[in-house]
């Protein structure tokens, strides 16, 4: 049975509307389901008297149901099945008929949602009476199931599921539950005028007669949310399915199982979170579940898993999840199971991802966490339109920031790689199977005056508040350092992440014997004691210096200090152009705190700051802080800005100090404390000293490491060389640095055009990854130009010559190269006369697809003996066919031999032999340079016959 059909054998058109009622505004439907009709029953009418929260026990009294010697309302009983809801929604239009149209509408919404739950939660046999009672119409929905009670869900706008008591709730008048022995019977009431008290659901409370707790600690509020929307989707979509006669492989009675036990954690949570008193999005709930879950838990994970099967078979009606929800259901299922079997609770933000789930995220995707970064970040929808950019992405490809909100993001992608792209999102959607989520891709940007820009792309999905996933893209020029960076989405939670772990690694170890007891804490008195100083001083050195790159070094110091001396520290820094940036801002506990918000360039130093901030950037300090600055207007912009973080940030005291180096000022430290019983004093100004100056070298020290990288970088880019135009030939090169080390390398690559009309090609490495390296690069590529352009000999005879050339250096560089001379007229044939230097031999790849690595030729590498010989080979190149030179960063893996590196090169080269020489480069990259943690060159040319 074809996927369209299967979908409708499940859930006739009729049915379909109350089905998909929580679709009834602007969302766009999954494909092969009807928009629900009566969109007028989505205005609100008032609300009643009478409706108290859904619950256990009676809970409405016989009298909210107005006069009980009005006329018995038409009833009718339907069977637990999809279609039952339709036959409701039109048994509810003609017991109405004569009433207002809205109030029908209304009428035959609410009731078909209520059907559906029935259907797909009590699985009993339902019963449906409507009637009208002076001008008012009153609906009750009865199910056999009075343990289950509804579980009123808090829905976001872009919730597929979960929507029928909120509506209920939204557009009746007033509504309740009333429960029995063996029935359960939901009712609403229609008013048309009047002004009726509001009444609203509330989530029933779990029995308490026999439960075990289970804690899950550090639940990320949007993620659960969306993970819970989509949990509830996919067992939906599954029951809808197997009512329809299809088999996916799962049994009825689990199906039912994990429905239940579903409904339960749901229940629990909506509890936990009822009664808790956290603060922020990172919560840790305490849920009272039923002892025996445990095998029902397992269940419904085996049956998720089954469901998520057939969404990527295209069976049901909703995309597969994301890996973070995956990820996320996972470790809250091995939590109840393993709490109930006696294992003690593991947190969600120290729980390893597997590659494109992201990090831990501390807070929900909010579009201002973009827009306040410094490094280029773009943000898209579902839907593939840019929602969120900041100025430094927009600088980047050459537009506004807001001339790309709502703009789609091909428009930044080249036209040779949108079809590439489109492909890819879709299937990302379609499979829930990421191919670069997590993961550095060396690709191309297109700039608005349509040139091309080497970047390096990360890419993770995020989730709002609300449940929607986003997808949050961070460009890194390839020509500058394309480390991670800690403002990268999720990298500020990773670092904290990291910090937490090893504090609570330090907390279980046992104290050293010199500390005194009651010296442990982070303030316990007024001057930390020797040890604790020395401890301190050394922790924030090895902080820095451990870092990757110096923002991330900065916040593992901020995590250093806020653990042992503050609640809350800033670092600010001069930059080369004199002015003054926030490079960062570290709490203990942030809580719902946006630091961010107080990060990036401050207000300039001018002659009229006088605040303590401006006088530490001049020099001055330690300066103590001990009492609120004075009412009244601040001297100069920077002043405010300081003003506003310490108030912002709730400082009571704060010492702030100038970073000196190389005798100037680079930046200031502030630490501060929020506690009034534990102010900063005097004696605390002489370890805040020795801390700045320690914070100091470490950062003068990184900038002059990233300075001395940049120039090497800068050097190697600029020997790239622009490839010559060919008639006959196609040329185009690639060149990405590693997304690891950000080091540089020596590889190159180069072409040229001889005076006897053959076309050079070069690819070449010089070992290692540094300023020596591309020194030594730049010249080895100017000696092989010059001694071919001068000599126009063999390749094997050019190799030898320049092998001499390198030991006649001062301090030669061993490398490997390949150099060959495409020759043949512009009508063909062609052939490659290549010799090879120790390096990865060329890929043949013809029009149709067939490989073959053109290993003739190969020697040893230059720099060890220019005397041996060095051998020469020829192979012809069909007209179309592709010859790849490149270098081991594109295809060396440390877990994978080389014999496997060079055969799925080879695979992925024949699936893109037709594809124009562009889309054959960067396809390559993607595919095969990401994460690569070594340099990559590579250089291909196609001949082609005139036409």
């Amino acid at each position: 049975m074809a996927p369209s059909s299967a979908l409708r054998s499940h859930a006739p058109d009729a049915a379909r509307p109350a089905l998909r009622a929580n679709d009834a505004t602007s969302k766009t439907l999954p494909r092969g389901r009807a928009a629900p009709h009566g969109g007028a029953a989505l205005t609100r009418l008032p609300r009643g008297r009478g409706g108290r929260a859904a619950g256990v026990g009676p809970l409405v009294q016989t009298e909210a149901m107005g006069d009980l010697s009005a006329p018995a309302a038409p009833a009718r009983r339907f069977p637990p099945e999809p279609e039952s809801a339709a036959r409701a929604r039109r048994f509810v239009r003609a017991a109405l008929d004569g009433a207002a149209p809205d109030l029908v509408d209304t009428a035959e919404l609410l009731a078909g949602e209520l059907v559906t739950n029935a259907v797909l939660h009590a699985r009993t046999g339902i019963e449906v009476s409507a009637g009208i009672v002076g001008g008012r119409v009153r609906v009750r929905v009865g199910d056999h199931r009075p343990s289950r009670a509804p579980v009123p869900r808090d829905c976001s706008p872009h919730a597929a599921t979960g929507r029928g008591l909120a509506l209920v709730d939204r557009l009746a008048s007033r509504h309740g539950v009333e429960t029995g022995e063996d029935t359960k019977t939901v009712w609403f009431e229609l008013w048309p005028d009047g002004a009726p008290p509001p009444s609203a659901w509330e989530a029933p409370a779990p029995s308490r007669a026999s439960e075990a707790t289970v804690t899950l600690v550090d639940v990320p509020g949007a993620l659960y949310s969306g993970a819970q929307h989509h949990r509830n989707a996919l067992l939906r979509e599954l029951a809808l399915a197997a009512a329809g006669g299809e088999d996916l492989g799962v049994p009825p009675a689990d199906l039912a199982t994990a429905h239940d036990v579903s409904d339960v954690i749901g229940a629990c949570v909506a509890a936990a979170l009822r009664d808790g008193h956290a603060e922020g999005e990172m919560r840790s709930l305490p849920l009272g579940l039923p002892p025996d879950a445990a095998p029902a838990v397992e269940t419904l994970s085996r049956v998720l898993d089954a469901a998520e099967e057939a969404a990527r078979e295209e069976r049901l009606l909703t995309l597969p999840a994301l890996p973070r929800s995956r990820v996320f259901h996972t470790w809250l299922f091995d939590q109840i199971t393993g709490q109930l079997a006696g294992a003690h609770p593991t947190a969600w933000t120290v729980v390893p991802r597997e590659p494109g789930s992201g990090p831990a995220e501390m807070v929900s995707w909010d579009a201002d966490h973009v827009q306040a970064g410094r490094v280029p970040t773009i943000a898209a929808d579902e839907r593939n339109r840019i929602i969120a950019v900041n100025g430094p992405a927009a600088d980047l490809v050459g537009w506004h920031a807001d001339d790309l909100v709502g703009r789609p993001l091909t428009t930044l992608i080249p036209e040779h790689l949108r079809r590439r792209h489109l492909a890819a999102f879709t299937s990302l959607l379609l499979s829930g199977r990421p191919r670069i989520l997590g993961r550095s891709v060396p690709l191309p940007a297109l700039h608005r005056d349509g040139r091309l820009v080497p970047v390096r792309l990360f890419l993770q999905t995020r989730q709002t508040a609300d449940g929607r996933t986003v997808f949050v893209a961070q460009l890194s020029p390839r020509a500058a350092a394309p480390a991670p960076s800690p403002h990268r989405p999720g990298r500020r939670a990773a670092v904290q992440e990291q910090a937490a772990r090893e504090q609570s690694a330090r907390e279980q170890a046992p104290p050293p014997a010199a500390v005194p007891e009651g010296a442990a804490g982070p303030r316990a008195e007024a001057a930390l004691p020797a040890l604790e100083r020395l401890s301190l001083l050394a922790r924030t050195g090895t902080a820095l210096g451990n870092a990757a790159n110096l923002d991330e070094g900065l916040l593992r110091v901020g995590g250093v200090l806020t653990e042992r001396l503050a609640d809350w520290c800033a670092v600010d820094l001069f930059t080369e152009d004199a002015r003054v940036e926030r490079a960062c801002v570290v709490h203990r506990e942030p809580g719902g705190l946006r630091l961010e918000e107080f990060e990036g360039t401050l207000p300039p130093l001018s002659d009229t700051s006088r605040g303590p901030l401006a006088r530490a950037l001049s020099g001055a300090g330690p300066l103590l802080l001990t009492a609120p600055s004075r009412p009244g207007r601040p001297p100069s912009p920077l002043d405010a800005h300081y003003r506003e973080l310490l108030g912002g940030l709730r400082a009571h005291s704060a010492v702030v100090a100038p970073l000196r180096a190389r005798q100037g000022i680079i930046g200031a430290l502030t630490v501060a404390r929020t506690d009034p019983g534990h102010p900063f004093t005097e004696e605390d100004l002489p370890l805040v000293d020795d801390l700045v100056r320690a914070l100091a070298l470490g950062v003068d020290n990184a900038r002059l490491y990233q300075e001395t990288r940049n120039i090497a970088e800068r050097l190697q880019r600029s020997l790239l060389p622009v490839l010559p135009e060919v008639r006959h030939l196609q040329l185009t090169a690639r060149y990405a640095a590693s997304s690891t080390t950000a080091q540089v390398g020596g590889d190159w690559y180069d072409g040229f055009l001889l005076p006897s009309g053959d076309t050079a090609l070069v690819i070449g490495d010089v070992t290692g990854h540094n300023l020596d390296a591309a020194i030594a690069m730049s010249q080895l590529r100017s000696m092989l130009r010059g001694i071919a352009v001068d000599r126009q000999e063999p390749p094997e005879t050019v190799l030898r010559r320049l092998d001499a050339a390198n030991h006649s250096l001062y301090r030669e560089a061993t490398a490997t190269c390949v150099y060959g001379l495409l020759k043949g007229p512009e009508e063909g044939p062609w052939d490659l006369v290549h010799s090879s230097a120790g390096h990865l031999p060329p890929l043949l790849t013809t029009a149709d697809g067939r490989t073959r690595f053109l290993e003739g030729g190969s020697g040893v590498l230059l720099g060890l003996d220019p005397d041996l010989p060095r051998p020469r080979a020829t192979d012809a190149v069909p007209a179309g066919a592709t010859v790849l030179l490149y270098t081991d960063g594109l295809i060396e893996r440390r877990d994978e031999s080389l014999d496997d590196a060079m055969e799925r090169l080879g695979r992925r080269a024949a699936a893109l032999a037709r594809e124009p020489l562009d889309v054959f480069c960067d396809e390559l990259m993607i595919g095969l340079g990401a994460d690569s943690d070594d340099d990559i060159a590579i250089l291909a040319v196609r001949p082609s016959a005139p036409s």
